[in-house]
């Protein structure tokens, strides 16, 4: 309980502050002197005090509200907090969820794009959202109008798994017409946010919330995206994660697709299938979940960059194994459920040695 209240003060500290506090987080800091120093600056040491104080009293009313709407409060310290998102620069130090907590660990792609789209993107985001969730995959976006909806709806078509990423507390759903949707989301997937529950809807936390979208998953796929369109906010979130990015071309006549395809001459992979963007993960195309092989443990070489007892994050194994972090995880997550390996929190894995 402590270290939850510590950690949702943190969350309250003005952003720009933030990455400084992950820093020293990541430097074996507690979240107590994290947060000594995300309310130091040019206020005497008393008002800083006084300001965490009252940053705290704030914490502990959002935990009682998150009790109350029976949502998991999950800190950076959990072992259940998604360890894709310890690879970021300015990780969330709370993510409050409304759901399947371990949806957020799964492997996952974003698809991201217009919120006024055409009928044709919002028919492409939709099936290759059912592609993509039918061949085992986690569909994360940000449920805004347009894209975003059309690729929620269409992972839980296919029976799929589905993340939506908020700009606003878990019990403002916004826009307010996709209450039902976060409602499906949640019994096949999860709703989930950075932000204290009952914070309304901004216009600076949607851009926050895009690293969010990002960093959950191994590739950003963009459609229909104009030149000003906050989906290229999320591509270059990406890109600076080591994420993959993706677009799929659309009309050239009509102008929305400008952001698109400005990505594709910069380099993104094209996107015409679901089989495009499981080739460029190094995926096959499975008939079902679970039908890719597995490696055994001795040619394991996720496996063979961890020493039983010693626990490693994901920059040291990255260091090992020449793997990036987004090509570990996806391993690290079957491995985990194989019993080979656990999380111990703060995104920090262990090898469990059977011979014994």
């Amino acid at each position: 309980m402590t270290d939850l209240l510590e950690f949702v003060t943190l969350s309250l500290t003005p952003c720009p502050r933030w990455r400084g506090a992950a820093d020293r987080l990541r430097r074996g800091s507690g979240p107590k002197a994290a947060l000594e120093l995300a309310c130091s600056g040019p206020a005497d040491e008393r008002e800083g005090l006084e300001a965490a104080s009252r940053l705290r009293a704030r914490a502990a009313a959002a935990i009682e509200t998150a009790r109350s709407l029976r949502a998991a409060a999950v800190p950076w310290s959990d072992p259940a907090y998604p360890a894709a998102l310890t690879t970021i620069p300015d990780p969330p130090f709370v993510l409050w969820i409304r759901g399947i907590v371990a949806a957020l660990s799964t492997p996952a792609v974003a698809i991201v794009g217009a919120r006024a789209a055409s009928p044709y993107a919002l028919a492409v985001a939709e099936r290759l959202a059912a592609d993509l969730a039918g061949a085992g995959l986690t569909i994360v976006s940000g449920l805004a109008r347009g894209v975003d909806a059309a690729a929620h709806r269409g992972a839980l078509g296919a029976g799929g798994t589905t993340v939506g990423v908020l700009g606003s507390g878990i019990d403002v759903i916004y826009p307010p017409e996709h209450e039902s949707l976060a409602r499906d989301m949640e019994s096949r997937g999860a709703v989930v946010s950075e932000l204290v529950p009952g914070t309304a809807p901004q216009r600076r936390f949607f851009p926050l919330r895009n690293r969010i979208i990002s960093g959950l998953t191994r590739a950003v796929i963009v459609i229909e995206a104009g030149e000003k369109s906050g989906s290229l906010i999320t591509a270059r979130c990406a890109l600076e994660q080591g994420r993959e990015v993706l677009a799929v071309p659309g009309n050239v006549l009509s102008g929305r697709n400008r952001g698109a395809h400005a990505l594709l001459r910069d380099g993104a992979a094209i996107v015409e299938s679901a089989g495009d963007v499981l080739d460029e993960l190094g995926l096959s195309a499975p008939a079902g979940r679970g039908t890719r092989p597995r490696l055994g443990r001795e040619a394991d070489p996720v496996l063979a960059c961890l020493v039983p007892g010693e626990s490693s994050d994901l920059d040291e194994m990255a260091g090992r194994s020449g793997l990036s972090p987004s090509r570990l995880l996806p391993r690290l997550f079957e491995l985990e459920l194989q019993g080979a390996v656990a999380r111990i929190g703060g995104g920090r894995f262990v090898r469990v040695d059977r011979s014994c």
